[in-house]
């Protein structure tokens, strides 16, 4: 009798675990399409280079990654950009850089803040993610992403300063494009989106919690 009852607190048990994943799996997919339709809402700035333009697909990204972890937020930033990338016009290398920056955001962003939970930690944590993804933007264009266009979409240099250059005069060169362009371009993305999340956050944690 002992052990039908072991059996059936087992089976119960592997149900639990079935429906938790089905709920962690089907609140990645919302989180991931939501941030697939806001990835197609553009808008440009002011003394930026034209094709750097903000959008909120983050938000979903580092939403998910608050409530439901780190690697959640890593993978709907995955999905995102391999779901947009079926409409790329970089051959992938824009998905690919939107993927790094993106992570660079949120997986320090919300490991701290599931360590610290609380609207201090949440400022903190957001705080940090802008800086680490200002940073690992600059550096990966210079290093990475800038090279990769020239190589493979053959899109020189010289060029993609000329249209630095095009919204801010003080952009002469690789290193000013960087400093006056890729970095302040992140920063403000990252403070945008760190607003957006303080705002937010409290009203949709109910829901993404819910059993």
């Amino acid at each position: 009798m002992l052990y039908k009852f072991d059996l059936t607190i087992t089976f119960i048990g592997g149900l639990d675990m079935i429906s938790a994943n089905t709920r962690y799996i089907t609140k990645i997919g919302i989180l991931s399409a939501i941030a697939v339709i806001l990835m197609f809402f553009e808008v440009p700035l002011p003394m930026m280079p034209s094709f750097l333009k903000l959008d909120a697909s983050e938000l979903p990204a580092i939403i998910g990654g608050f409530v439901l972890g780190p690697m959640a937020g890593v993978i709907i930033e995955l999905i995102k950009n391999v779901l947009h990338a079926a409409n790329t016009q970089t051959m992938g290398i824009g998905e690919i850089a939107n993927f790094l920056v993106g992570v660079a955001f949120i997986l320090p962003a919300s490991y701290l803040y599931r360590r610290y939970k609380s609207f201090k930690g949440a400022v903190l944590s957001l705080f940090i993610g802008t800086f680490s993804m200002m940073f690992s933007a600059s550096l990966l264009n210079y290093f990475i992403l800038l090279p990769l266009y020239q190589a493979v979409l053959h899109f020189p240099l010289e060029q993609i300063i000329n249209l630095g250059t095009i919204a801010n005069p003080r952009i002469v060169d690789l290193k000013s494009f960087i400093a006056l362009g890729i970095a302040p371009f992140n920063m403000i993305k990252g403070i945008a989106m760190s607003l957006l999340t303080l705002m937010i956050y409290k009203k949709l944690y109910p829901v993404l919690c819910e059993r």
